[in-house]
């Protein structure tokens, strides 16, 4: 990184909507992190415990949300109407160059004129577009929903638009958001996916073909996730299945989950590796942008099954390193797994880990620091 390397005083600024819990997003924030070790990171709310620890030996300025009682703090539908300016809040006038990671909020700080700001998209913001119907439909069911949730989505979504207006240049996670960033924002973006390593961090030690008898999940345990899906689906396979993650759904799924479907619960790196190496198929039934898990499972030569929607056709191969099914459904998603079992003989295990690695670290640090030095040789 030439410029990188020669500007060491350039002043960089890491923006992310929220550190509360560690997920596929906080791991790119991780990466960003390391590229930049200097930069300070800003966001909406931080939890230590939450994010396990993992950005505690860097400076975490959070916004005035974080003052806010710890109820709230738990309850986001409560601080909707103050999100929106917390991220204005923040005082970046110092720096050069800030990159926001940005699922929601984060895109729309407000910057220097000179201030180069780079925005990570992970996601436009689900709940205001394309899921804002699913969402509405989950408020109806709980009460204090009324006319003023809907007049609060729609103002979070003009503001959504006037806040992707801000970053002076945009990246994408996937293909997929690319499209979505150019239908909801009008605006172009470049591509490029995030890091993922597999945990024990090297995919060329021998995958543990030992103990392969059980399914597993690894995911935020919240609804549009779709695990109880797989849950039911495996209650009536009678399949085993563990499902590793935390979420407002974590209780609900222990509940209705069955002897042979075990929810554990966050775990930790080296926990994460056991499960992974010895997983016979990782099973991903929510659309995501991207999806990391799915490649962090082929990282241990694991195939996947996965719904055929949003960034797992670009990362999954069918019929060489996972399978497909077409609805997040019980039903569907059994009948995806019987596919899978039916074609496990053809699976190469080394074809799999071949294709996480298209997708590692490496090549993550190398295009974000050659795609930064590019915006700021056009800026000089």
């Amino acid at each position: 990184m030439e410029i990188l390397a020669k500007k060491k005083e350039l002043r960089v600024a890491l923006v992310h909507d929220f550190l509360v819990q560690y997920g596929g997003a906080e791991r790119v924030l991780e990466v960003l992190a390391e590229i930049f070790p200097k930069a300070p990171i800003y966001t909406l709310l931080y939890d230590k415990k939450g994010v396990h620890g993992k950005f505690a030996h860097k400076i975490v300025r959070a916004s005035f949300l974080q003052k806010f009682p710890k109820f709230l703090k738990k309850h986001y539908k409560f601080l909707l109407p103050f999100m929106p300016t917390a991220p204005e809040t923040f005082d970046l006038r110092e720096f050069d160059l800030v990159i926001s990671s940005s699922g929601a909020w984060s895109k729309g700080i407000v910057t220097r004129l000179n201030t180069v700001h780079v925005s990570y998209v992970h996601s436009p913001m689900r709940f205001v577009w394309d899921a804002n119907d699913e969402y509405l439909k989950q408020q109806e069911k709980r009460a204090g929903f009324n006319f003023c949730t809907r007049l609060i989505m729609n103002y979070i979504r003009v503001w959504d638009k006037l806040a992707a207006d801000r970053p002076d240049h945009l990246i994408a996670n996937s293909n997929y958001t690319q499209a979505r960033v150019k239908k909801y924002y009008g605006r172009e973006s470049a591509v490029i996916y995030p890091p993922v390593a597999p945990f024990g961090g090297d995919a060329s030690k021998p995958v543990n073909t030992s103990n392969k008898d059980y399914f597993l999940v690894v995911s935020r345990l919240s609804p549009y996730k779709k695990i109880d899906a797989v849950v039911e689906a495996f209650n009536k396979l009678g399949l085993p299945l563990v499902v590793i993650g935390a979420g407002q759904q974590e209780q609900y799924l222990k509940k209705i989950a069955k002897e042979n479907v075990k929810i554990i619960g966050w775990q930790s790196d080296e926990k994460m590796q056991q499960y992974y190496s010895q997983a016979r198929a990782f099973v991903f039934p929510g659309v995501d942008d991207f999806g990391i898990a799915p490649v962090e499972a082929m990282a241990h030569g694991v195939p996947v099954l996965a719904i055929r929607m949003g960034g797992a056709l670009e990362t999954v191969l069918e019929g060489k390193t996972g399978e497909f099914f077409d609805c997040a459904t019980s039903e569907v998603i059994a009948d995806g797994v019987r596919r899978l079992i039916e074609n496990e003989k053809n699976y190469d295990k080394q074809v799999i880990i071949n294709r996480a690695r298209e997708f590692s670290k490496e090549r993550f640090v190398r295009e974000i620091g050659e795609y930064i030095e590019s915006v700021l040789k056009s800026k000089v």
